[in-house]
């Protein structure tokens, strides 16, 4: 028997559909689904399910100190005990096996992983296919033709693995015992997050050291005719400055004041000059990695998601891989061929279509050519299925490859300067001539300005003058895809690496927003850092060990050498820390405390703190507890954010409850409060629990979390209650239930919500978010089920009783907390 082993259960299911022609069927080992046809089976593994740890003995946070872990040992275990039990199961009956994992290094390190598992029960031949699209052809192609795995490559990420775990766990325990934050809400520090976090935190100390200096731009609208209003420009005044350039802004507001009311006495403006000149603007280059994230970004894609659902394309086999610095097209590759597969699409067929015209198809190309993976591009074969998101990504894709074939635009430019009263102005149009590949890639701007034609010597309309009063501007946050660009020049982290250490960055409470800003537990750790041990924020000592582990994967280093290496820096880093404990610990529970302070305490001026109770929930509590008990609750769904943005009546700053898509703005805790105790409730009819025996009512109840219900006049004793939108005034109609005699209820919240009667309209929610398969969950298609079940999760009941943090785990882009919200719904059932 042939045994097959890819990265992932989708990429094994997809190879085991090519192979088999559609012939093969699955089984379970040990929950694990197996593809088999013929003398082949084939199986997927979840990434790595070996991974590097310290011994048991090393797992205690306070009996070892952190600089122990640098020369500690480091052992493999096993993450996915149960994957790892099927891949033994199956090699005990091979007699030949094959490594189908990702080309790069961590799937070789993957590879190698399962090579070990695979040599530990049996001794057969076990070779390895590398391919850049899950296609047909490719597939075929490299199974007829397998290799020898990389070890060297292997070896650079194993080094990675080894430098991460001895980097992160030494400095994250030193920090977070110094400033005693232990539990979920550890202090995280990494090889590559921290100089990542410091490039953040370098641009936010720009931006709050800016001190802006004010200046002038005047603008006069010019007309050819005073009756031809469509014939009307924007002109804008411009001197030349000392060094002989044209200058906009004038500093001083009395020369600028003189101008305005030169150019207000001025009726006519004369041109002094036409210029009329044609530019070509190049189609762009094929997407590597950091690209395709730029343009993912640029249609609402974070860095995380967009690679998610790249990787989803690769392995259901309608893209290349999208881990690649090549922009180069392969000489391989057929581009005219490519084009003649879209012509009869219903979506994209014109466009193929009108550039299989071209005579000649000549590709654009970048700067990088490497010989791993092409650049990300389509392969030929359609999706059948996709989600709307997964559909916008593929098309980005399938455009960006249009566009490298496609001709350049021309645009028509006109420069018109002309004089007004001593005064002079300037226009410059910009006319789309021939769009080019932009008529294939409607991704960047085509807009244009109009001037009219006019010639030397003609008097134009001076129409109406504006003095705009400016102030120069801050330089702005790095969106994540300018950030991935930044680590890429820096050389910090890899094409593979670096959309995750952003989003570690914000799991870690790190940075928030879009683009991203630190927050003050961030500025705390980078200042501690740059104070005490300046390696650990260092671009140059992370780029050097990137080039080190490159140098392992072309068999210039040994992983001996450069984890050695490593491990002298950090006995270097820890030596720079040893006398600094007391005082780091000191400096980051300031800043820990700085991200929760909401404002002034109403009963005794401590600072009122966002707190965490025994039970998980938040609420506002004082900082000068136990002397002060004063609280204020908040809402019970999310996470509470801290906003910059303060309430004037009672200078408290502004909460934000982040929920995923629910996330919404809770606002000032005490306004919220008052509002509830101030709002009397309205009653709307009896308790169906408690009415009939006890005489309980059920009311309109605003709660002092922000939260509404209807709920018993009778409550703590009776409990019933049903939910209320949080948002939107509520109109008691004179409508009522005819089965609960209880009034209609309309929300009004823009457009008017006639939510019924409240107990009628809870059943029907419940009754629609009943779940009797995996598929009726909220957000799950058939793509994220095939995901669940590959972790085991093939019906409700599976689900209900599955720990949400290891399924989590094992089903890349869909977290703990979306699964405890499917576990809810599946209990609703």
């Amino acid at each position: 028997m042939e045994l097959i082993i890819t990265e992932k259960d989708n990429a094994a299911r997809r190879i085991a559909e090519i192979l088999s022609e559609g012939g093969a069927s699955v089984e379970r080992r040990n929950g694990v689904p197996v593809y088999r046809w013929g003398g082949r089976r084939c199986i997927g593994l979840s990434g790595h399910v070996v991974g590097v740890d310290f011994p048991p003995e090393y797992a205690d946070w306070r009996d070892v100190q952190p600089v122990e872990l640098v020369d500690a040992e480091v052992v493999k275990t096993e993450t996915q005990e149960n994957i790892v039990a099927a891949l033994r199961s199956l090699a005990r009956e091979a007699d030949r096996a094959i490594v189908a994992t990702d080309y790069d290094r961590e799937g070789e390190l993957i590879g190698k992983e399962a090579y070990e598992l695979v040599r530990e029960e049996t001794d057969i031949p076990i070779r390895r296919v590398r391919f850049s699209s899950i296609t047909d052809r490719e597939v075929r192609e490299a199974f007829a033709d397998p290799e020898e795995l990389d070890f060297d490559l292997a070896a650079a990420g194993e080094a990675r693995q080894i430098i991460d775990l001895m980097w992160g766990a030494a400095l994250t325990r030193f920090l977070s015992l110094s400033a005693k934050q232990l539990g979920d809400d550890f202090i995280s520090v990494g090889r590559v997050q921290s100089p990542t976090l410091k490039l953040i935190v370098d641009r936010e100390r720009e931006i709050e050291a800016f001190d802006p200096e004010d200046y002038w731009e005047l603008y006069a609208d010019l007309a050819k005719a005073a009756d031809a209003a469509d014939e009307e420009f924007e002109a804008q005044y411009f001197f030349e400055g000392d060094d002989g350039t044209e200058q906009e802004r004038l500093w001083d507001e009395a020369e600028a004041e003189s101008v305005h009311e030169r150019l207000r006495e001025a009726t006519a403006a004369v041109v002094e000059s036409v210029r009329r000149r044609t530019r070509t603007d190049d189609p762009p280059a094929p997407f590597n990695t950091t690209q395709y994230i730029r343009a993912a970004g640029s249609i609402g894609y974070s860095a995380q998601r967009a690679m998610s659902i790249a990787e989803d394309l690769y392995t259901a086999g309608y893209v290349t891989y999208p881990r690649t610095d090549n922009t180069v097209y392969p000489d391989d590759l057929d581009e005219r061929e490519l084009l003649e597969t879209f012509a009869e699409h219903p979506n994209f067929g014109d466009d193929a279509r009108h550039l299989l015209e071209r005579d000649e198809i000549e590709p654009t190309s970048g700067d990088e050519q490497t010989t791993d993976h092409p650049p990300i591009h389509p392969t030929g074969e359609f999706p059948t299925e996709l989600s709307d998101d997964e559909w916008e990504v593929y098309e980005l894709v399938v455009r960006r490859f249009f566009a490298t074939v496609a001709e350049p635009a021309t645009w028509a430019h006109l420069r018109v300067v002309a004089e007004a009263n001593g005064c002079r102005l300037k226009a410059n149009g910009k006319r789309l001539v021939d769009p080019g590949y932009h008529a294939v890639y409607p991704y960047f701007s085509t807009s244009e300005n109009y001037v009219p034609e006019v010639e030397e010597g003609e008097s134009l309309d001076v129409t109406e003058v504006r003095l705009d009063a400016k102030q120069t501007q801050p330089p702005r946050r790095r969106g994540q895809s300018r950030l991935i660009e930044a680590m890429e020049s820096r050389g910090v982290g890899t094409k593979s690496t670096r959309h995750g250490t952003l989003q570690k960055l914000y799991d870690r409470g790190y940075i928030e927003g879009d683009p991203p800003r630190p927050t003050k537990l961030a500025m705390g750790v980078v200042e501690a850092a740059e104070r005490f041990a300046d390696l650990v924020v260092s671009e140059e000592m992370t780029a050097q060990l990137e080039r080190d582990m490159t140098a392992i994967a072309d068999g210039e280093a040994t992983l001996d050498d450069v984890t050695d290496e490593s491990r002298d820096i950090l006995k270097r880093v820890f030596a720079d820390l040893h006398d600094s404990r007391e005082e780091i610990g000191e400096h980051l529970r300031a800043s820990l405390k700085a991200d929760k302070v909401l404002g002034p305490c109403p009963e005794c001026g401590s600072d009122l703190l966002v707190r965490r109770s025994r039970w998980g929930s938040y609420f506002v509590g004082c900082d000068g507890y136990p002397d002060c008990e004063y609280t204020l609750p908040l809402p019970n769904r999310g996470e509470p954010t801290v906003l910059d943005e303060a309430c004037e009546e009672h200078d408290l700053r502004h909460v934000k409850m982040v929920a995923g898509r629910n996330t919404f703005t809770h606002g000032c805790p005490r306004c919220r409060a008052d509002e509830a105790d101030e709002t009397e409730d309205r009653v709307i009819g009896t308790c169906p629990d408690c009415g009939s025996e006890e005489g309980g009512e059920l009311a309109i109840k605003t709660l002092r979390s922000g939260s509404r219900l209807v709920g018993c006049t009778r409550y703590p004793d009776c409990e019933y209650s049903l939910p209320l939108p949080r948002r939107g005034e509520i109109e008691v109609t004179d409508e009522r239930c005819e089965e609960h005699d209880l009034p209609e209820l309309v929300v009004h919240n823009g457009d008017p919500w006639e939510l019924g009667c409240p107990i009628c309209n809870f059943s029907e929610y419940r009754a629609r978010r009943a779940a009797r398969a995996i598929e009726d969950l909220d957000g799950v298609g058939k793509k994220t089920a095939e995901k669940l079940a590959a972790a085991g999760i093939e019906d409700l009941d599976d689900l209900r009783s599955a720990e949400a943090d290891e399924v989590a785990a094992e089903v890349q882009g869909v977290s703990a907390d979306r699964i405890r919200e499917w576990q809810t719904q599946a209990s609703a059932s």
